[in-house]
């Protein structure tokens, strides 16, 4: 394995950074990297009703869109970002890959005696507080599985910049961004700086991982991510996308995440489908919602289409009535 601890803390050309390791490379990575303030948004969430888009314009607060499923997370230098980059086992579910690689960032912690551990589906706390969210990409046999770990982040901030969305809730209470997360460094027997935490990080991890050797960027390397960077990372299109007219709607919430369906009627058909949200994935919601445009929209029809796919790669943890549900 190689290890970077990067020093960009452009949240445009970190993302890119992210997409180019894990779709041109083989070798297994580990990465710590920051970003400048930004909110990050996950592939396919609806960008809008995640943001306080007054509050980030008027902070010159960035917002990208990431590769990996998952919920909107608040980025600033005080909050530390790391991934893996590695080969995907044979049948490997999500739940496996979150638990392969959040082990290495709790076995640090403890080792600080921070008694932190996983809970839900992809949430690292400390006494029930949150301060790492994971997501995860898999891509022909590649995973990128990457997490945020607020070590002195902003609380202030990441309650303004985050919407709450009292949909996500089963009793539909508006509750407190920041009232459910925790900085690392309230929890250290010894303090620490922000420098001194990514050193440790790194060597440990390097250390359990057979003494990872460093990795330098090359020239190829940065003619790559520079690339993505312009033509993808540091656009509107990618971040916020479009935001055409539908004549249906609809917002559900289940216990893998929160979906929203959008699409048109045309002859009595579904046209144009787009299905938002903060699950997780290791297949494309473009494929799947190709499959399902030109059906009726009714039960009996979505069902049978929804069966004849390999649906929960689609959406990880969903069932197929809760799919047909949400489409109608």
């Amino acid at each position: 394995m190689y290890y970077i601890i990067d020093s960009c803390t452009n949240p445009y050309r970190n993302l890119a950074a992210e997409e180019y390791l894990f779709k041109s490379k083989r070798d297994s990575f580990f990465r710590l990297w920051r970003n400048e303030k930004a909110v990050i948004v996950g592939r396919y969430q609806n960008t809008a009703a995640e943001i306080n888009r007054e509050y980030l314009q008027s902070h010159g607060i960035a917002v990208v869109r990431r590769l990996t499923g998952g919920g909107a997370v608040f980025h600033d230098l005080g909050n530390i970002n790391f991934s893996f980059f590695d080969n995907q086992k044979h049948d490997e579910s999500t739940s496996d890959m979150f638990l392969r690689f959040t082990a290495p960032i709790l076995d640090a912690l403890h080792s600080l005696g921070v008694n932190a551990s996983l809970e839900g589906r992809n949430d690292l706390c400390i006494e029930g507080k949150k301060f790492s969210g994971n997501a995860i990409a898999v891509s022909h046999g590649r995973i990128l599985q990457h997490g945020t770990l607020l070590f002195n982040s902003s609380m202030d901030e990441l309650g303004e910049a985050l919407l709450n969305r009292p949909e996500k809730y089963q009793d539909k209470a508006v509750k407190s961004n920041r009232a459910r997360v925790t900085n690392i460094s309230e929890h250290l027997p010894k303090p620490m700086s922000v420098s001194e935490f990514i050193a440790y990080l790194a060597d440990f991890i390097s250390k359990s991982e057979n003494d990872a050797e460093p990795y330098e960027y090359s020239d190829l390397d940065k003619t790559g991510m520079d690339f993505l960077y312009s033509n993808r990372y540091s656009t509107d299109k990618w971040n916020f996308g479009l935001s055409p007219h539908y004549n249906f709607h609809n917002i559900a919430h289940y216990p893998s995440g929160l979906y929203e369906a959008y699409y048109n009627v045309d002859n009595g058909h579904i046209k144009d489908l787009h299905i938002y949200g903060d699950y997780f994935f290791t297949l494309p919601t473009e494929d799947f919602c190709r499959a399902i445009n030109g059906s009726a929209p009714s039960e009996a029809e979505l069902l049978e289409r929804v069966n004849s796919m390999p649906f929960r790669s689609y959406f990880s943890g969903v069932e197929a009535e809760e799919l047909v549900r949400l489409l109608l």
